[in-house]
Protein backbone atom coordinates (compact mmCIF):
# COMPACT_ATOMS: atom_id res chain seq x y z
CA UNK A 1 0.00 0.00 0.00
CA UNK A 2 1.40 3.98 -0.57
CA UNK A 3 2.29 5.41 2.18
CA UNK A 4 2.81 9.30 3.32
CA UNK A 5 5.00 9.94 5.60
CA UNK A 6 4.86 13.93 7.33
CA UNK A 7 6.78 15.16 9.68
CA UNK A 8 4.78 17.20 12.13
CA UNK A 9 5.74 19.63 14.40
CA UNK A 10 4.99 17.88 17.94
CA UNK A 11 1.96 19.95 19.67
CA UNK A 12 -1.28 17.97 19.77
CA UNK A 13 -3.49 20.61 18.60
CA UNK A 14 -1.56 20.00 14.95
CA UNK A 15 -1.29 16.47 15.48
CA UNK A 16 -4.96 16.01 15.89
CA UNK A 17 -5.96 18.28 13.10
CA UNK A 18 -3.74 16.50 10.60
CA UNK A 19 -4.96 13.27 11.17
CA UNK A 20 -8.67 15.05 10.84
CA UNK A 21 -7.50 16.36 7.73
CA UNK A 22 -5.84 13.54 6.31
CA UNK A 23 -8.94 11.29 7.11
CA UNK A 24 -11.38 13.74 5.32
CA UNK A 25 -8.87 13.95 2.13
CA UNK A 26 -9.00 10.35 1.70
CA UNK A 27 -13.15 10.23 2.41
CA UNK A 28 -13.41 13.20 -0.34
CA UNK A 29 -11.01 11.51 -2.87
CA UNK A 30 -12.30 8.20 -2.10
CA UNK A 31 -8.43 7.08 -1.91
CA UNK A 32 -7.33 4.33 0.60
CA UNK A 33 -3.63 5.65 1.06
CA UNK A 34 -1.81 5.57 4.72
CA UNK A 35 -0.45 8.40 6.53
CA UNK A 36 2.84 8.34 8.34
CA UNK A 37 2.59 11.25 10.93
CA UNK A 38 5.41 11.47 13.24
CA UNK A 39 5.68 14.24 15.90
CA UNK A 40 8.96 15.97 16.62
CA UNK A 41 10.09 18.54 18.81
CA UNK A 42 11.84 21.57 17.34
CA UNK A 43 15.50 20.51 16.98
CA UNK A 44 14.37 17.11 16.24
CA UNK A 45 12.43 18.05 13.40
CA UNK A 46 15.15 20.66 12.07
CA UNK A 47 17.78 17.51 12.14
CA UNK A 48 15.19 15.10 10.18
CA UNK A 49 13.94 17.19 7.48
CA UNK A 50 16.85 19.22 6.76
CA UNK A 51 20.22 18.08 8.36
CA UNK A 52 19.80 14.81 7.61
CA UNK A 53 18.55 15.62 4.63
CA UNK A 54 15.28 13.93 4.71
CA UNK A 55 13.54 15.90 2.57
CA UNK A 56 15.68 15.83 0.04
CA UNK A 57 16.47 11.99 0.27
CA UNK A 58 12.39 11.21 0.52
CA UNK A 59 12.35 10.11 3.65
CA UNK A 60 9.70 12.98 3.96
CA UNK A 61 7.21 13.71 1.54
CA UNK A 62 5.12 16.73 3.62
CA UNK A 63 7.06 18.26 6.13
CA UNK A 64 6.15 21.13 8.66
CA UNK A 65 8.81 23.92 8.64
CA UNK A 66 8.93 27.26 9.97
CA UNK A 67 10.17 30.33 7.95
CA UNK A 68 13.27 30.74 9.62
CA UNK A 69 14.28 27.74 8.12
CA UNK A 70 13.08 28.21 4.64
CA UNK A 71 15.83 30.07 2.84
CA UNK A 72 18.59 27.45 3.75
CA UNK A 73 15.60 24.41 2.95
CA UNK A 74 15.68 25.81 -0.39
CA UNK A 75 19.15 26.92 -0.95
CA UNK A 76 20.04 23.46 -0.61
CA UNK A 77 17.37 21.98 -2.91
CA UNK A 78 15.48 20.23 -0.18
CA UNK A 79 11.80 21.43 -0.98
CA UNK A 80 9.83 21.28 -4.00
CA UNK A 81 9.02 24.43 -5.84
CA UNK A 82 5.03 24.57 -5.94
CA UNK A 83 4.92 27.52 -8.36
CA UNK A 84 4.07 25.47 -11.48
CA UNK A 85 1.53 23.01 -9.10
CA UNK A 86 -0.09 26.23 -8.46
CA UNK A 87 -0.35 27.87 -11.88
CA UNK A 88 -2.01 24.53 -12.82
CA UNK A 89 -4.35 24.35 -9.79
CA UNK A 90 -4.09 27.04 -7.41
CA UNK A 91 -4.85 26.42 -3.73
CA UNK A 92 -8.43 28.07 -2.87
CA UNK A 93 -8.69 32.05 -3.13
CA UNK A 94 -4.60 31.83 -3.57
CA UNK A 95 -3.35 34.45 -2.97
CA UNK A 96 -6.14 36.34 -2.10
CA UNK A 97 -7.38 35.03 0.72
CA UNK A 98 -4.42 35.39 2.89
CA UNK A 99 -2.70 38.54 4.45
CA UNK A 100 0.92 39.50 2.56
CA UNK A 101 2.74 39.37 5.59
CA UNK A 102 1.95 34.81 5.06
CA UNK A 103 3.17 34.49 1.64
CA UNK A 104 6.39 36.45 1.27
CA UNK A 105 8.85 34.78 3.33
CA UNK A 106 8.47 31.42 1.30
CA UNK A 107 8.59 33.28 -2.03
CA UNK A 108 12.50 33.15 -2.60
CA UNK A 109 13.48 34.30 -6.40
CA UNK A 110 10.09 34.46 -7.61
CA UNK A 111 8.89 30.92 -6.70
CA UNK A 112 6.95 29.24 -3.83
CA UNK A 113 7.87 27.28 -1.48
CA UNK A 114 5.42 26.60 0.86
CA UNK A 115 1.48 27.25 1.90
CA UNK A 116 0.53 29.02 5.11
CA UNK A 117 -0.58 26.13 8.37
CA UNK A 118 0.06 27.97 11.34
CA UNK A 119 0.07 31.95 11.91
CA UNK A 120 -0.08 34.04 15.17
CA UNK A 121 2.93 36.83 15.62
CA UNK A 122 4.18 37.98 18.70
CA UNK A 123 1.56 39.90 21.09
CA UNK A 124 1.32 40.71 24.61
CA UNK A 125 -1.10 38.27 26.49
CA UNK A 126 -2.82 39.65 30.03
CA UNK A 127 -5.40 38.58 31.99
CA UNK A 128 -8.35 41.14 31.37
CA UNK A 129 -10.12 40.21 34.91
CA UNK A 130 -6.90 41.42 36.91
CA UNK A 131 -7.08 44.36 34.96
CA UNK A 132 -10.31 45.65 34.95
CA UNK A 133 -10.82 44.45 38.80
CA UNK A 134 -12.22 47.53 40.85
CA UNK A 135 -10.08 46.85 43.82
CA UNK A 136 -6.93 46.13 41.68
CA UNK A 137 -7.39 49.45 39.98
CA UNK A 138 -7.59 51.76 43.13
CA UNK A 139 -4.55 50.04 44.37
CA UNK A 140 -2.75 49.79 41.37
CA UNK A 141 -3.42 53.99 41.25
CA UNK A 142 -2.58 54.50 44.65
CA UNK A 143 0.46 52.43 44.33
CA UNK A 144 2.33 53.93 41.14
CA UNK A 145 0.40 57.47 40.16
CA UNK A 146 -1.53 56.42 36.81
CA UNK A 147 -4.21 54.10 35.59
CA UNK A 148 -4.16 50.60 36.03
CA UNK A 149 -4.37 49.40 31.72
CA UNK A 150 -2.65 47.22 29.31
CA UNK A 151 1.26 48.29 29.22
CA UNK A 152 2.33 51.29 26.67
CA UNK A 153 6.12 51.12 27.81
CA UNK A 154 8.68 48.70 28.84
CA UNK A 155 8.65 50.61 32.70
CA UNK A 156 4.81 49.93 32.67
CA UNK A 157 5.00 47.03 31.87
CA UNK A 158 7.62 46.43 34.70
CA UNK A 159 5.56 48.35 37.16
CA UNK A 160 2.51 46.25 36.15
CA UNK A 161 4.54 42.82 36.79
CA UNK A 162 5.50 43.87 39.99
CA UNK A 163 2.20 44.59 40.81
CA UNK A 164 0.64 41.29 40.21
CA UNK A 165 3.45 39.32 41.26
CA UNK A 166 1.90 37.02 44.17
CA UNK A 167 4.17 34.16 44.30
CA UNK A 168 2.13 32.75 47.59
CA UNK A 169 -0.96 32.36 44.79
CA UNK A 170 0.85 31.00 42.70
CA UNK A 171 0.34 33.94 40.14
CA UNK A 172 3.47 35.88 38.70
CA UNK A 173 3.55 39.05 37.10
CA UNK A 174 4.58 37.85 33.80
CA UNK A 175 5.85 35.02 32.06
CA UNK A 176 8.94 34.54 29.20
CA UNK A 177 9.85 31.29 27.40
CA UNK A 178 13.87 31.37 28.25
CA UNK A 179 14.64 27.72 27.41
CA UNK A 180 17.82 27.99 26.08
CA UNK A 181 17.74 26.72 22.54
CA UNK A 182 18.35 29.44 20.69
CA UNK A 183 14.42 29.88 19.41
CA UNK A 184 12.22 32.55 22.15
CA UNK A 185 14.96 34.48 23.46
CA UNK A 186 16.42 35.42 20.33
CA UNK A 187 12.64 36.59 19.20
CA UNK A 188 12.31 38.20 22.52
CA UNK A 189 15.83 40.21 22.05
CA UNK A 190 14.50 41.00 18.44
CA UNK A 191 11.56 42.45 19.94
CA UNK A 192 12.98 43.91 22.66
CA UNK A 193 15.53 46.06 19.75
CA UNK A 194 13.12 46.99 17.48
CA UNK A 195 10.69 48.79 20.18
CA UNK A 196 13.61 51.12 20.82
CA UNK A 197 13.68 51.89 17.39
CA UNK A 198 16.73 49.67 16.49
CA UNK A 199 17.19 47.22 13.56
CA UNK A 200 19.55 43.80 12.80
CA UNK A 201 20.91 45.41 9.58
CA UNK A 202 23.11 48.13 9.03
CA UNK A 203 24.83 49.10 5.85
CA UNK A 204 24.28 46.98 3.03
CA UNK A 205 22.32 44.78 4.62
CA UNK A 206 24.67 42.92 7.02
CA UNK A 207 23.57 42.01 10.35
CA UNK A 208 25.31 44.26 13.12
CA UNK A 209 23.79 44.68 16.36
CA UNK A 210 26.97 46.63 18.07
CA UNK A 211 24.34 49.95 18.79
CA UNK A 212 22.86 51.42 21.76
CA UNK A 213 19.82 50.49 20.86
CA UNK A 214 20.59 46.50 21.32
CA UNK A 215 22.78 47.39 24.16
CA UNK A 216 19.59 49.01 26.48
CA UNK A 217 17.84 46.14 24.46
CA UNK A 218 20.11 43.14 25.79
CA UNK A 219 20.27 45.04 29.43
CA UNK A 220 16.22 45.10 30.03
CA UNK A 221 15.76 41.85 28.83
CA UNK A 222 18.29 40.61 31.09
CA UNK A 223 17.25 42.06 33.98
CA UNK A 224 13.23 41.34 33.27
CA UNK A 225 14.01 37.39 32.67
CA UNK A 226 16.30 37.56 36.63
CA UNK A 227 13.59 39.37 38.29
CA UNK A 228 12.42 37.62 40.72
CA UNK A 229 10.07 40.59 41.69
CA UNK A 230 8.39 40.03 38.53
CA UNK A 231 8.83 36.85 36.91
CA UNK A 232 7.73 33.43 36.81
CA UNK A 233 10.99 31.45 38.37
CA UNK A 234 10.60 28.42 35.35
CA UNK A 235 10.58 30.78 32.81
CA UNK A 236 14.19 29.51 32.22
CA UNK A 237 13.16 26.06 31.89
CA UNK A 238 10.25 27.00 29.48
CA UNK A 239 9.83 27.30 25.60
CA UNK A 240 6.95 28.66 24.16
CA UNK A 241 4.84 25.71 25.01
CA UNK A 242 5.17 25.49 28.43
CA UNK A 243 4.85 29.71 28.88
CA UNK A 244 1.87 29.76 27.33
CA UNK A 245 0.93 26.71 29.53
CA UNK A 246 1.78 28.31 32.43
CA UNK A 247 -0.20 31.29 31.49
CA UNK A 248 -2.89 29.22 30.51
CA UNK A 249 -3.23 27.30 34.07
CA UNK A 250 -3.26 31.00 35.46
CA UNK A 251 0.09 31.65 36.74
CA UNK A 252 0.65 34.75 35.46
CA UNK A 253 -0.83 38.03 34.72
CA UNK A 254 1.16 38.96 31.33
CA UNK A 255 2.99 37.11 28.75
CA UNK A 256 4.69 38.21 25.88
CA UNK A 257 4.09 35.14 23.48
CA UNK A 258 2.51 33.82 19.94
CA UNK A 259 -0.73 34.70 19.82
CA UNK A 260 -1.63 31.06 19.57
CA UNK A 261 -1.00 30.81 23.24
CA UNK A 262 -3.97 33.53 23.77
CA UNK A 263 -6.37 31.68 21.53
CA UNK A 264 -4.95 27.80 23.21
CA UNK A 265 -6.67 29.84 26.89
CA UNK A 266 -9.92 29.72 25.11
CA UNK A 267 -10.39 25.99 23.72
CA UNK A 268 -8.06 23.62 25.69
CA UNK A 269 -9.55 22.02 28.82
CA UNK A 270 -6.79 22.48 30.70
CA UNK A 271 -7.26 26.40 30.50
CA UNK A 272 -7.94 28.18 34.01
CA UNK A 273 -8.13 31.61 32.56
CA UNK A 274 -11.14 30.92 29.99
CA UNK A 275 -12.90 34.10 29.06
CA UNK A 276 -10.20 36.49 31.05
CA UNK A 277 -7.54 37.16 28.37
CA UNK A 278 -7.09 39.95 26.22
CA UNK A 279 -4.07 40.72 24.20
CA UNK A 280 -2.47 43.80 22.75
CA UNK A 281 0.31 45.23 20.98
CA UNK A 282 3.72 44.55 22.79
CA UNK A 283 5.15 47.87 24.26
CA UNK A 284 7.71 50.16 23.39
CA UNK A 285 9.94 53.05 24.38
CA UNK A 286 8.33 56.23 24.02
CA UNK A 287 8.46 58.12 20.69
CA UNK A 288 8.82 54.53 18.97
CA UNK A 289 6.59 52.32 17.25
CA UNK A 290 5.00 49.07 18.70
CA UNK A 291 6.28 45.95 17.15
CA UNK A 292 5.61 41.93 16.34
CA UNK A 293 7.41 39.52 14.92
CA UNK A 294 6.12 37.39 12.05
CA UNK A 295 7.43 33.80 11.89
CA UNK A 296 4.75 31.14 11.11
CA UNK A 297 4.86 27.30 10.07
CA UNK A 298 4.32 26.15 6.59
CA UNK A 299 3.44 22.96 4.78
CA UNK A 300 6.47 21.74 2.42
CA UNK A 301 7.24 18.91 0.01
CA UNK A 302 10.21 16.98 -0.20
CA UNK A 303 12.56 17.42 -3.13
CA UNK A 304 13.13 13.79 -2.77
CA UNK A 305 9.33 12.68 -2.22
CA UNK A 306 7.70 10.35 -4.86
CA UNK A 307 4.54 11.10 -4.12
CA UNK A 308 4.62 14.65 -4.77
CA UNK A 309 1.22 15.08 -6.39
CA UNK A 310 -1.10 13.40 -4.02
CA UNK A 311 0.98 15.74 -1.51
CA UNK A 312 0.01 18.54 -3.57
CA UNK A 313 -3.10 17.47 -3.81
CA UNK A 314 -3.60 17.09 -0.02
CA UNK A 315 -1.79 20.64 0.69
CA UNK A 316 -4.51 21.95 -1.02
CA UNK A 317 -7.37 20.29 0.93
CA UNK A 318 -5.78 21.35 4.43
CA UNK A 319 -5.31 24.98 3.17
CA UNK A 320 -9.22 25.76 2.42
CA UNK A 321 -11.05 27.69 4.49
CA UNK A 322 -13.34 25.16 5.69
CA UNK A 323 -9.53 22.90 6.83
CA UNK A 324 -7.96 26.72 8.39
CA UNK A 325 -11.51 26.61 10.52
CA UNK A 326 -10.73 23.13 11.90
CA UNK A 327 -6.94 23.94 12.51
CA UNK A 328 -8.27 26.60 14.64
CA UNK A 329 -10.97 25.12 16.42
CA UNK A 330 -8.13 22.20 17.36
CA UNK A 331 -6.29 24.71 19.30
CA UNK A 332 -3.75 25.94 15.99
CA UNK A 333 -4.19 29.40 14.54
CA UNK A 334 -5.58 29.23 11.37
CA UNK A 335 -3.38 31.39 8.73
CA UNK A 336 -7.09 32.61 6.51
CA UNK A 337 -8.52 36.28 6.38
CA UNK A 338 -11.63 34.10 6.38
CA UNK A 339 -11.04 32.76 9.56
CA UNK A 340 -10.02 35.78 11.70
CA UNK A 341 -13.29 37.34 10.72
CA UNK A 342 -15.46 34.37 11.20
CA UNK A 343 -18.22 35.34 13.55
CA UNK A 344 -17.62 31.67 15.15
CA UNK A 345 -14.63 31.82 15.69
CA UNK A 346 -14.28 35.39 16.83
CA UNK A 347 -17.01 34.32 19.64
CA UNK A 348 -15.34 31.59 21.48
CA UNK A 349 -12.01 33.93 20.79
CA UNK A 350 -12.90 36.89 21.57
CA UNK A 351 -9.76 38.54 20.08
CA UNK A 352 -9.22 36.46 16.81
CA UNK A 353 -9.84 39.34 14.34
CA UNK A 354 -7.20 41.65 15.86
CA UNK A 355 -4.83 39.32 13.91
CA UNK A 356 -5.01 41.78 11.18
CA UNK A 357 -3.70 44.12 13.65
CA UNK A 358 -0.78 42.85 15.16
CA UNK A 359 0.31 42.18 11.18
CA UNK A 360 0.40 45.34 10.46
CA UNK A 361 3.27 45.83 12.73
CA UNK A 362 5.27 41.92 11.85
CA UNK A 363 8.91 42.37 11.26
CA UNK A 364 10.62 39.54 9.81
CA UNK A 365 14.49 38.44 10.24
CA UNK A 366 16.14 38.98 8.18
CA UNK A 367 16.67 35.87 5.41
CA UNK A 368 20.28 35.43 5.19
CA UNK A 369 22.18 32.29 4.56
CA UNK A 370 24.21 30.88 7.66
CA UNK A 371 25.68 28.00 5.76
CA UNK A 372 23.88 26.61 2.80
CA UNK A 373 23.18 22.49 3.66
CA UNK A 374 24.95 20.22 1.04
Amino acid sequence: MEKIRIAVRKFDPFETTLQKLWDAFCLENNISVEAEMIPLELHDLYEQTLTNKGLKNGDWDIAHLNTDWIFDAVNSRAVENLSPLISQNPPQDFPEGWHHSLLHLQEINNQVYGLPFHDGPECLIYRKDLFENTTEQINFKNQYGYNLQPPKTWEQFTHIAEFFNRPEQNLYGCVFANYPDGHNMVFDFCLQLWTRGGSLLKDHKQININQPEAIEALDFYRQIVNNQKTTHPKSKEFGSVEAGMAFATGEAAMAINWFGFASMCEVIEASKVKGKVDIAQLPSNENHNPASLNVYWLYTIGSGSKHKKIAYDFLRFATTAKSDKLLTNEGGIGCRKSTWNDPEINKTIPYYHKLSMLHENALTLPQTPVCYLK
